[in-house]
């Protein structure tokens, strides 16, 4: 395939992409092995739909950021103990040795055709994306290899691996995250892609977007979050001992990652706050918990956290609904005034805004699998 027509099948194959699935969207899964161009639509032991993943091993690719995806998605099971992902690597050569940033090289068994089995495509960073990274346009390797993917396929960047799917316009329109350190140069050479460098991940609906490095876990975990549930994406969380979701965002990590000692902490506040989420909170009364003003605690708050008092405050209280929602027979009407938001309606504001979800849709998604999880734990 030569580099004209390689770059005009991504660009049939985005075209087919311009619908954004549902958040409820039934994803197809592959079979146990690789068959060639085998359609979607294996089976768990339970006979459950199982989603493929497959992940792009690119030259010069980061060996930590590589392991992400393989250990997020190839931890979840369901109720029958069978694993709810299939996870594949793939290279954009046929098999064979795949280099890395550090002294050794990798064995990659697929070559570019398992990315037409995919239901999730994940393309981790890498140092050496030459044109793709200096002039924002695609080999036609690696084009050709991208061609594969089906319309309709999720896409998941972590890293500089968002410049690959900016590349190929899979980004045009849509907003985006990478590593801050290359978040200017990434707008700069991809102008019609709204860069957020604050955030450690995007969600777009059907692409996703991750910060550097350890953000592609908070990535994969939401993934898993988004398609299974919190209790699953909790249990995966603590057998790989990472906080199920962190707080705030890139700045964090910019300039001060860590307050200056004698300026204390604001712990005390938030524990404070979390053992009374159904409560009514007002921002001076955590601020006297630490017994600063308001206008202080707010500035170290934003230092330690990332986020206001406020949006910390409201995303717990998510959190607490959904747990709720999920492992509780409560009333919606409950499962608001618990979860500190009142009303129904309000807490079906917050969710729909949070989720994009119905409280009652949340619950019917999630529910029953959590219940039949803990029928067998």
């Amino acid at each position: 395939m030569g580099s004209s027509e390689a770059v005009e099948a991504v660009e049939s194959a985005r075209a087919g992409k311009s619908g954004r699935p549902a958040a409820d969207r039934v994803l197809s899964v592959g079979a146990d092995s690789l068959d060639g161009a085998r359609p979607p639509g294996g089976r768990g032991l339970s006979g459950a739909p199982r989603h493929r993943v497959v992940v792009l091993a690119l030259d010069g690719l980061l060996p930590f950021e590589l392991g992400i995806p393989h250990r997020i998605f190839g931890r979840p099971v369901g109720p029958d103990g069978g694993p709810l992902y299939d996870v594949v690597t793939c290279s954009i050569r046929p098999p064979g040795p795949v280099q890395t940033d550090a002294d050794f090289a990798i064995h990659v068994e697929h070559g570019p055709e398992a990315l037409a089995t995919a239901d999730t495509v994940v393309i981790p960073a890498s140092y050496e994306l030459g044109p793709v990274y200096e002039e924002g346009r695609l080999t036609p390797e690696l084009a050709a290899a991208l061609a594969h993917i089906r319309p309709g396929t999720r896409l998941v960047a972590i890293c500089t691996g968002g410049y690959v799917l900016a590349a190929a316009g899979y980004l045009d329109g849509r907003p985006a995250t990478t590593h801050w350190w290359h978040s200017e140069h990434f707008q700069e050479l991809f102008p019609t892609v709204a860069v957020d460098a604050d955030v450690l991940f995007v969600d777009d609906g059907e692409v996703l977007t991750s910060a550097g490095v350890a953000a592609g876990i908070d990535l994969c975990l939401h993934i898993v979050r988004r398609d299974h549930g919190t209790a699953i994406a909790n249990e995966v969380a603590r057998r790989t001992v990472v906080p199920p979701h962190r707080d705030g965002g890139q700045a964090q990590f910019i300039q001060r990652p860590v307050p200056e000692p004698e300026k204390g902490t604001t712990g005390r506040a938030r524990a404070w706050a979390l053992a009374r989420l159904h409560e009514p909170i007002q921002l001076r009364d955590m601020a006297e918990q630490q017994a600063m003003s308001v206008r202080t605690f707010t500035r170290r708050f934003r230092d330690e956290v990332g986020i206001s008092p406020g949006q910390w405050l409201t995303r717990q209280r998510i959190e607490r609904a959904c747990h709720l929602l999920e492992s509780s027979a409560l009333s919606i009407d409950q499962v608001a005034r618990d979860a500190g938001f009142g009303t129904a309606q309000s807490l079906r504001q917050h969710l729909m805004g949070a989720l994009g979800v119905t409280p009652t849709a949340y619950r019917r998604t999630f529910r029953a699998d959590h219940a039949r999880l803990r029928s067998v734990a």
